[in-house]
């Protein structure tokens, strides 16, 4: 039965995997031995460079398993022809997880999440993950496209804090945004001309906090799904911060 506690638990456990793709960024992965690695994928044409040797050694001294497929099997792993150079890699996150999962889990429950709409700088995106980690935010909300991927920039980022918080993967951010809120949620759009300010804001509703992109803010599709607007207020003139910053005050909100 596809409800019994060893699908859900496997399902669970697939679902916490992340494949990462390209030779150097496996090789780094793979040289940092924090990383919880799964399973390595080489496609059988690959030419025994340098590189793959040296993959193939972390790999066998890590005892990580190894998995051989040609280019149509790697690329399917990958989901990457173009860019995966016949090699992916698959991280084990425990908090690595769905969207859908986390609101069939919580819904009625009080939680406060981040959601991410087209962050594109890796580097902001590992600072948005360690601040919201250390301020305690339930998780992230980070679309499959239109936003940076986790890759070993954002885990460097993040300074090993990407294992520690909930990562939370959908398709559509509006449509998963929209089941958020007609499960009770408040989705708040920050935006610098909003009339609320973050200081307003009560703490008794489960609440969502979309961040935009770096230069556009939130994007029309997305505004569409927000319930409230609110803004940080800001003095001399300036009129947005960088976004990882405005991620560390909505994560800290209240801890002063």
């Amino acid at each position: 039965m596809t409800d019994s506690p060893e699908y859900l638990k496997k399902r669970a456990f697939f679902d916490s995997l992340l494949t990462i793709y390209g030779r150097k960024p496996v090789l780094e992965a793979l040289q940092d031995h924090s990383l919880p690695v799964h399973k390595l994928h080489l496609a059988d044409s690959n030419r025994k460079d340098q590189l793959i040797s040296r993959i193939e050694q972390l790999a066998a001294d890590r005892d990580i398993e190894v998995a051989h497929w040609d280019r149509k099997g790697l690329s399917r792993i990958s989901k990457n022809a173009r860019q995966d150079q016949g090699v992916a890699l698959d991280l084990a996150l425990p908090k690595y997880g769905s969207a859908d999962r986390f609101l069939q889990e919580n819904s009625g429950a009080h939680y406060e999440l981040l959601a991410l709409d087209g962050i594109t700088n890796p580097q902001n995106l590992g600072m948005i993950i360690r601040s919201a980690c250390a301020g305690g935010i339930d998780g992230i909300l980070l679309p499959k496209k239109g936003c940076a991927q986790i890759d070993p920039l954002v885990i460097k980022a993040s300074v090993g804090t990407l294992f520690k918080t909930p990562i939370l993967r959908c398709d559509q951010l509006g449509a998963t945004l929209a089941k958020f809120s007609e499960h009770g949620a408040r989705v708040c759009a920050l935006s610098s001309h909003a009339k609320d300010t973050l200081g307003t804001l009560d703490a008794s509703t489960a609440t969502i906090f979309v961040l935009g992109n770096e230069t556009h803010g939130v994007s029309p599709a997305v505004a569409k799904s927000c319930t409230h607007r609110i803004r940080i207020p800001m003095q001399n003139d300036v009129e947005s911060l960088n976004v990882a910053v405005t991620a560390a005050l909505i994560s800290f909100r209240h801890q002063f």
